[in-house]
């Protein structure tokens, strides 16, 4: 019953256009609207940023479960 990596990249190649269209629509200077995050307040920016670093940490993690050498740290 689990996901096949097929699927699971294509669902996530399905977010990745939805998250696309939304920051075109918005500035990077929108703030968030979810008052029970707490980056519910952060501008667009912020959040982009944290994406970047939080998909290269677990890129990252990927890489050592297929190679089992470590990171930088």
């Amino acid at each position: 019953m689990g996901r096949t990596p097929g699927r699971a990249c294509a669902s996530y190649e399905a977010q990745c256009v939805r998250s696309n269209e939304i920051v075109a629509a918005a500035s990077l200077d929108d703030v968030g609207r979810h008052p029970d995050y707490r980056s519910g307040t952060a501008n667009l920016c912020w959040m982009l940023i944290h994406f970047v670093e939080e998909t290269g940490r677990h890129a990252d993690i990927v890489r050592e479960l297929l190679d089992g050498a470590n990171g930088y740290y």
